[in-house]
Order: structure tokens, then C-alpha cells, then sequence
């Protein structure tokens, strides 16, 4: 489990598969903002209600300049059956082995009804168009954090 990232840090680089197999790069997206949200699974509650909230933001969050991408560790297949079941418009990414999820501190130790577990952190970083993190926010939750996102950066 690594450190969780602090504004300044570099985001670290990835390259994963979105929901068609298709691999995206951060650097894909350098010259401009990234918004990278990580979440637990597709095809839940908390995480489709977050994923709509984002995709029926897209275009104001877009026009500010900012590009979504959402990671978990599913794989593409169920990112394309999440997509298509909630008809989202912003990027999914597979990260099944966690490789980006933990280099991010959006997976560790967790605790639900008084018992610990290893599990991803619901977790937003938003990085500049240089590639720094400008904002990392932990443990959001699923419901009114992009509200509260465009409310922050003023959008």
C-alpha cells in the first residue's frame, strides 16, 4: 500500500484498458486537466450513482477543461456492460492487478462494521495539465462529491 498523494506530487503515469480493451495512457492526456476517480465496483449502487453524477456533469466539467477517467479493478468486460447498462459517457479503466489503484493510495486497509479489509478507497485526484497533483481527496463518497468538486474548483 503506498502513500496517499499530495498536491504537488507528479501523478504517477498508467496505461490501462478501457471497456472496448483499448489502452489509455495519463500522458494521452498531458496540456490538459485530469480528473481520475477511483471507485470499488461496476454495477453497484454507490458506484453507478457516482459514475452518472460524472457522466451528467461531463460537459460542464469538459468545458472547464477537464477530462474523467474512472479506474477500478474490474475488467473490461464489465466496464462495457457498466457502460453500456448506464449509458456513461466518461472513460472506465480496468485495473484488475491494482498496480495503479495502490500507486495512487486508493487501495488499503479499510473498515466496514468494525472489521478491517484490503479494499480500494473511494478516492478523486485531480491533476494539472503539467501532470501534478492539484487536489487528492480520500474516502469521498459516492453520492454529491461531484457537486462538491465543481463547487471547489469553481467551475
Amino acid at each position: 500500500m503506498s502513500e496517499r498523494l499530495q498536491p504537488g506530487d507528479v501523478a504517477p503515469d498508467f496505461t490501462l484498458p478501457d471497456a472496448d480493451g483499448n489502452e489509455v495512457s495519463l500522458a494521452d492526456h498531458k496540456g490538459r486537466k485530469v480528473i481520475v476517480y477511483f471507485y470499488p465496483a461496476a454495477l453497484t449502487p454507490g458506484c453507478t450513482k457516482q459514475a452518472c453524477d460524472f457522466t451528467d456533469n461531463l460537459d460542464v466539467l469538459a468545458g472547464a477543461g477537464y477530462d474523467v477517467i474512472g479506474i477500478s479493478p474490474d475488467k473490461p468486460e464489465k466496464l462495457a456492460k457498466f457502460r453500456e447498462k448506464e449509458s456513461l459517457k466518461v472513460t472506465l479503466l480496468a485495473d484488475p492487478d491494482k498496480t495503479v489503484l495502490d500507486a495512487y493510495g486508493a487501495y488499503g486497509e479499510k473498515m466496514n462494521y468494525g472489521k478491517k479489509y484490503l479494499g480500494v478507497i473511494r478516492s478523486t485526484v485531480i491533476i494539472d495539465e503539467e501532470g501534478k497533483v492539484e487536489r487528492a481527496l480520500y474516502n469521498v463518497r459516492a453520492t454529491g462529491h461531484v457537486a462538491k468538486i465543481i463547487k471547489d474548483l469553481a467551475i
